[in-house]
C-alpha cells in the first residue's frame, strides 16, 4: 500500500527536530450543503529543523519515530 502524502503548514517548531502541522481539508456539510474547513495536526520528524512556522511542507506516513511522531516532513509544498 503507498505512502500517504499530505501537504500542510506548520504551526510549531519548538520542540527538537518535531515540527507540527496542520492539514487543511474542505468539504460539503451533508445537511446544510455549506463549505465547512476542517484541520487536524499531525506530528511529524524534521530532522535538520530546517522548517519555521508559517513554512507550507509536505509529510509522508513513516515507522514510528515515538508516541506521536508517525509522519515524517519530505520537502517543502507548493503554494499552486
Amino acid at each position: 500500500m503507498p505512502k500517504r502524502i499530505l501537504q500542510g503548514t506548520v504551526v510549531s517548531n519548538k520542540t527538537d527536530k518535531t515540527v507540527i502541522v496542520r492539514v487543511e481539508r474542505v468539504t460539503r456539510h451533508p445537511v446544510l450543503k455549506k463549505t465547512v474547513r476542517r484541520s487536524k495536526r499531525f506530528h511529524a520528524h524534521d530532522a535538520e529543523n530546517k522548517f519555521g512556522e508559517g513554512d507550507l511542507v509536505l509529510i509522508q506516513e513513516c515507522a514510528p519515530f515515538s508516541k506521536l511522531k508517525r509522519w515524517e516532513v519530505i520537502g517543502a509544498g507548493s503554494k499552486a
